[in-house]
């Protein structure tokens, strides 16, 4: 019998659904959760002797899974523990740190194959980690600066002598007066650099300008690579292609080998056997890494080329090569 996969994961997330489906088609037992289902409609009875690794099961109103069994593990952002109503803060805040040391704490314990771990997965979304490993693995990386010293920001563009670029160091989105806003790629003016007021608030990522032909999403799963070149159609796409989806276009595209086997190292060296890089390609051709997101979108990409990313995800969490 195949081993279940457990896939943890926000109810809402449209593109796990396409996960689940592919691997309910192919006949493999899938238990799904939230972790905000824990722990009113959640149950964890988890065991470890001397005997045997974690036993147990994981339990909702509908289905079980014997920990022991599951043979993989889709991770995938899944939301915030939930409790009864009635609780106080602090009484709230010592139950999500029992939570996530106990239900979380049982599931990173799993032996078994992860798509990402999420201590791997929570290690990697650090920049810093990303380009470091990207340059030690042989990628071209920008020139950047992470500060919150205007006189840096302005040493920096003299040293590069081109134009900067300024991106957030974390997450993009923030909600702001119960609206979804997103912070995008700026690329800076002189004006921006004569006035550099609130960069000291915070830290911030500034990179030198790449020139672009155009830009690739690489999305990794295990050893293959889907690559989609991204076309822009407006000024502002071709600073960030994410403040213009309207205006853009895709094909499918080759990588470098040199490239191909570098991020096979940086795979390997973050632990990841998911990600989504982001490269820019310039006029001649050369491959520039930006960044690599180990929870990033991809059935946009699969809807806009055909590119089989979720089956080579289901095949990944079969362990199909």
């Amino acid at each position: 019998m195949t081993a279940p996969v457990l896939i943890v994961a926000a109810d809402d997330d449209w593109p796990t659904d396409r996960v689940v489906v592919e691997l309910v088609e192919r006949g493999v037992e899938v238990f799904r959760m939230d972790t905000v289902d824990f722990p009113q409609r959640l149950a964890l009875a988890g065991k470890i002797d001397r005997g045997s690794a974690w036993t147990g099961e994981l339990t909702t109103g509908h289905r079980t899974v014997e920990l022991s069994r599951v043979g993989a593990v889709y991770y995938r952002a899944p939301g915030a523990f939930r409790f009864p109503v009635g609780m106080s803060g602090p009484e709230e805040r010592f139950a999500a740190a029992q939570a996530r040391a106990g239900l979380g704490g049982v599931l990173s314990a799993l032996e078994c194959r992860w798509v990402n771990h999420p201590t791997a997965l929570a290690r990697a979304e650090y920049k810093p980690v990303q380009l470091a490993a990207a340059r030690a693995c042989g990628l071209r990386i920008p020139a950047t600066l992470i500060t919150n010293r205007p006189d840096e920001v302005r040493a920096f563009a003299t040293e590069m002598g081109a134009p900067l670029v300024c991106k957030p160091v974390a997450s993009p989105v923030l909600i702001e007066n119960g609206q979804l806003k997103s912070v995008y790629t700026r690329r800076l003016s002189q004006g921006d650099l004569d006035d550099l007021r609130g960069i000291s608030t915070t830290a911030h990522l500034f990179q030198a300008w790449v020139d672009k032909d155009h830009e690739v999403r690489l999305t990794v799963v295990g050893e293959r690579m889907f690559a989609a070149a991204i076309h822009a159609g407006s000024e502002a796409a071709h600073v960030d292609w994410r403040s213009d989806y309207g205006a853009l276009t895709y094909t499918t595209t080759t990588v470098p080998q040199q490239v191909a086997t570098a991020m096979r190292h940086l795979m390997a060296r973050i632990q990841l056997r998911y990600g989504a890089a982001d490269f820019v390609v310039d006029p001649s051709g050369r491959w520039t890494f930006l960044e690599i997101n180990p929870c990033g979108q991809w059935d946009w990409i699969q809807g806009a080329t055909g590119l089989p990313i979720v089956e080579a995800i289901a095949d990944d969490l079969q362990g199909v090569t």
